[in-house]
């Protein structure tokens, strides 16, 4: 996915602000939300083929990150997801690291195993799931390079 062509930010205003952040700072500002880690997900738009970027809240399962399409608890999956269906290969800042990674979205037994944590990183995740019958995915990123 490494590639020289301009990344489009979030037009959503907090997230481009905290995307700018984050990047700018080479990952040493911006990289929490409410307290909680996250990460800048670059992904690639399914009808544009352009680049994107995000902020998301994020857990760990062993070297993997986790990320929640929760959409703030609303009964359509957030756009990123979309398209990390289509394309799952991603670029990944965490804090001063960038590196390239795989999504897939986690069975619901694997989801089972890992929500607690990912309620105990951000707890209105619980809400979120409450709040709508949509069964919210999470999305497991593993690193593949850099």
């Amino acid at each position: 996915m490494t590639s020289p062509e301009e990344t489009v930010i979030s037009p959503t205003g907090w997230v481009a602000e905290q995307a700018r952040l984050y990047e700018e700072s080479g990952g040493t500002k911006g990289t929490t939300i409410q307290g909680a880690p996250c990460l800048l997900l670059d992904y690639r738009g399914r009808r544009t083929g352009r680049l994107r970027r995000t902020v998301l809240i994020y857990g760990r399962d062993g070297d993997d990150y986790l990320i929640v399409a929760s959409n703030g608890g609303a009964d359509e999956h957030p756009l990123w997801y979309v398209n990390l269906r289509d394309e799952p290969d991603v670029r990944l800042r965490v804090g001063t690291e960038r590196f390239e990674a795989r999504a897939e979205t986690l069975s619901a037994e694997d989801k089972e195993r890992v929500w607690p944590h990912l309620v105990d990183v951000f707890g209105r995740y619980a809400d979120y799931q409450r709040k709508t019958e949509r069964d919210i995915p999470v999305v497991r990123l593993s690193r593949t390079k850099g």
